[in-house]
C-alpha cells in the first residue's frame, strides 16, 4: 500500500497491459451506489479527489473508500493530476461476455480456403492477416470482393469501406489498402481506385 498526495491509501498500480477485469468483476465493482457515482463523475471529467467529491455529491470519506476499491479492482489508475478511468475495460468485458460466434460460411468450394477465411474474418470484421504471403492473399481476395468490378471509387470511399472491415482490428485500413494495391487486387490512378483482381464467384 502507498499513500498518495491526495491522502488516499491505495495499492501500488499494477501494469496496465497485464490487468484485465472479468465481466463479473466489473459488475461487482459497480454494484455499490457510491462506486457507481464515482465512476459517473469520472466519466464526466472529474480527475481529482476534490472534483470527484463535488460532482458525485459524496463526502470525502466515501469517495476515498470508493476510489480505493476501484483502484484495487483495476478500473482506475493513477495519472498526472489525478486519476483516470480505464474505459476500454468496459468494451473488453462486453467482448468477453459475448457468446462465441458460430462458424460463418462464406461459400468457398475449397474447404481449406473456407477455413482460412473464417480464421481471419469474423462477423464481417478482419481480426488479423496471415504472415505468409500466399495465405494473406487469400484473405485479401475475400476482402476485395467488397468492391464491384468496373466501378471506380474515390480514395475516401475506399478508406470508408476498408474501415468497416478493420474496425477494432489490429490491422489498420491503410495497411490493408497498401496490401490490396501491392497484390494487384486494387489499381489506382488520379485519386481513384478500382478492382483489378480476386475471385468473382465468392459468396458475399
Amino acid at each position: 500500500m502507498v499513500t498518495t498526495g491526495r491522502g488516499v491509501r491505495v495499492r501500488a498500480a499494477r501494469p496496465v497491459a497485464s490487468v484485465g477485469v472479468e465481466p463479473a468483476e466489473l459488475v461487482g465493482l459497480l454494484a455499490e451506489p457510491e462506486r457507481l457515482r464515482v465512476v459517473a463523475a469520472m466519466v464526466l471529467g472529474a480527475r481529482t479527489h476534490a472534483q470527484i467529491a463535488e460532482r458525485s455529491g459524496l463526502d470525502p470519506k466515501a469517495v476515498a473508500a470508493a476510489l480505493r476499491r476501484l483502484h484495487t479492482g483495476g478500473l482506475i489508475e493513477d495519472a498526472p493530476g489525478g486519476y483516470v478511468l480505464r474505459t476500454a475495460l468496459f468494451k473488453e468485458a462486453a467482448r468477453a461476455a459475448a457468446p462465441a460466434p458460430a462458424d460463418e460460411p462464406y461459400g468457398y468450394v475449397d474447404p481449406k480456403v473456407e477455413q482460412l477465411v473464417r480464421a481471419f474474418v469474423r462477423n464481417g470484421r478482419l481480426i488479423g492477416l496471415p504472415a505468409q504471403r500466399g495465405r494473406r492473399r487469400i484473405v485479401l481476395e475475400h476482402l476485395v470482393s467488397t468492391f464491384e468490378p468496373g466501378v471506380r471509387y474515390p480514395e475516401r470511399e475506399v478508406d470508408a469501406m476498408l474501415r468497416a472491415w478493420t474496425d477494432d482490428s489490429p490491422v489498420d485500413y491503410v495497411t490493408v489498402r497498401r496490401y490490396l494495391v501491392d497484390e494487384s487486387l486494387l489499381d489506382r490512378d488520379g485519386g481513384e481506385y478500382w478492382r483489378s483482381g480476386g475471385w468473382l464467384d465468392a459468396a458475399p
